[in-house]
């Protein structure tokens, strides 16, 4: 699949201003729709959209279907008639610059008990309808992640393996008689789910209609503690209690002498082949409702996982498996016709992997951040890239390019040749005099051949890692920033829309 020559812009959503705490999916979100079209952009990068747990990271969630309902917004709540203008004045404590996950969690239970409430006394036919239309369509997983969550908040703090053991292990007759014991709690889920979609898909139409696409993302693995895992066991490589047999990572390497231990159960693919990776082509088949581009995190995943012991500690003594990737990839292409995917294939890469990726014509990802620490054979640099590429300046995963070039001057005063070298060869190769190195790696990204270019809004605004979105390998204090009303600017888009009219990514033009 090839992209036509655009630019876009990396943002998560809850990183958008407003008074409610915590970025959402009203009239700021809209706000932000209208800036990239006056931008010259093209595509909205989102992160994933489901409902987060411990260390509120995106990238584990409780469902891989599910919607975060802490991104919706009150006031279009108020504008369906389920809340009162009143009841979403905001509490004075919650900052405008981050997200107090705690209390903004605490909030938005209270404001959607209310909509829910309020939905229950409502005779509006239109809400009803769109409610009931909802439940049959997103039947395929909605039921069992609302029993889910319900089962959760009624067992004690823990993950679904520490239920008692009817539950934990989904015996019928105890499901039964819980689902019709919290069929009260159930219904509030379901509901709250339908609004997060009722919202999402609004403001999508409206993306749409303003020429924006939207780039979401699929994590290839799912947390542990999720609806998916305890509804469907046979498809994770589980022990007899439930526990995990092999957990993902990566092996170790330059960055760490033990590897990385993500936790997150392994796939049994033979299963879920046996099944014509229904579950797969079901996640892709509401992807692609809910998103125009899917950004899949993990792509090499799909060739071989690393797998490691379930009670190891570290991922030193994982060994690679093979995947069917090939396989589950000619299986959705059979369903869907050709699928819209980038593949995040960052790290270690072997020819296996741009095989797969190849074979389907996905376009893979560089990074200029990385492009300056070797020499000119480095494939991040621009000039040794291929056309079908996205480029990014850094990822959420990375320092923002300020930072990061404030961090190569702190090691140059540390007298380390490497980082004094990778700080010149930037500067000689963008032709930069340091000054606004944002916007040179910024342009550096848009002339580049390229098909895609994308930024994350904190390179825009110039900001340092005061504003670094997530640093792997930290389990507090990420995933919070937001950017306040008022810092994006007219400027900010005249130089996007020039710099995108310039190199030929500006569609509208």
């Amino acid at each position: 699949m090839r992209l036509h020559r655009a630019s876009g812009i990396l943002l998560h959503p809850t990183s958008l201003p407003g008074p409610h705490g915590i970025g959402d999916l009203g009239q700021e979100a809209k706000e932000f729709v209208s800036f990239l079209k006056s931008a010259g952009q093209a595509y909205w990068q989102i992160l994933p959209l489901g409902p987060t747990g411990y260390g509120d990271s995106p990238y584990q969630s409780f469902s891989a279907f599910a919607g975060n309902t802490n991104l919706i917004s009150p006031e279009l709540l108020v504008e369906d008639g389920l809340l009162n203008r009143t009841d979403v004045d905001p509490p004075k404590e919650l900052p405008a610059d981050r997200v107090d996950y705690g209390r903004v969690i605490e909030w938005k239970a209270q404001l959607l008990e209310k909509a829910y409430q309020s939905f229950q006394r409502s005779s509006a036919v239109e809400i009803r309808s769109a409610f009931e239309s909802f439940l049959r369509e997103a039947a395929f997983w909605l039921d069992d992640y609302a029993l889910f969550r319900a089962i959760k908040e009624t067992q004690k703090p823990g993950s679904w393996l520490e239920w008692e053991p009817a539950l934990k292990n989904r015996e019928h007759e105890a499901v039964l008689k819980t689902h019709e014991d919290l069929l009260d709690l159930i219904s509030r889920h379901k509901f709250f789910q339908f609004l997060f979609f009722r919202q999402w898909h609004r403001l999508k139409s409206f993306a749409n209609g303003e020429g924006i696409r939207i780039i979401g993302d699929i994590p290839i693995f799912v947390a542990f503690d999720s609806a998916d895992v305890w509804s469907r066991p046979k498809d994770f490589k589980l022990n007899q209690d439930g526990s995990p047999e092999v957990v993902s990572g990566v092996p170790p390497d330059y960055f760490s002498k033990t590897g990385q231990l993500w936790g997150n159960p392994i796939y049994r693919w033979e299963q879920m082949r046996s099944e014509g990776f229904r579950w797969w082509i079901e996640r892709f088949r509401f992807a692609l409702k809910m998103v125009d581009i899917v950004r899949i995190d993990h792509f090499r995943g799909f060739a071989a996982s690393w797998e490691v012991p379930g009670k190891d500690e570290t991922a030193e003594h994982g060994e690679w498996v093979e995947v069917p990737g090939g396989e589950l990839f000619y299986e959705l292409f059979r369903e869907f016709g050709e699928i819209p995917v980038i593949a995040e294939d960052l790290g270690v890469i072997t020819e296996d992997v741009e095989s797969l990726r190849d074979r389907f014509g996905f376009p893979g990802m560089k990074i200029l951040q990385y492009a300056f620490g070797g020499d000119a054979n480095n494939p991040h640099l621009p000039h040794n890239f291929t056309p079908n590429t996205v480029v990014y300046t850094g990822t959420h995963d990375n320092d923002t390019t300020v930072g990061w070039y404030e961090g190569t001057a702190r090691k140059k005063k540390k007298k380390s040749d490497h980082n004094s070298r990778e700080r010149e060869y930037f500067l000689e190769y963008l032709d930069s005099d340091g000054e606004k190195i944002n916007w040179d790696l910024i342009r550096g990204a848009f002339a580049s051949v390229a098909d895609t270019a994308i930024v994350p809004l904190q390179d825009v605004l110039g900001l340092d890692n005061e504003a670094r979105m997530n640093l792997p390998a930290t389990e507090s204090g990420n995933w919070q920033w937001r950017f306040r009303k008022g810092d994006l600017t007219e400027k900010h888009a005249r130089l996007l829309r020039k710099m995108a009219k310039t190199y030929g990514r500006d569609t509208r033009s």
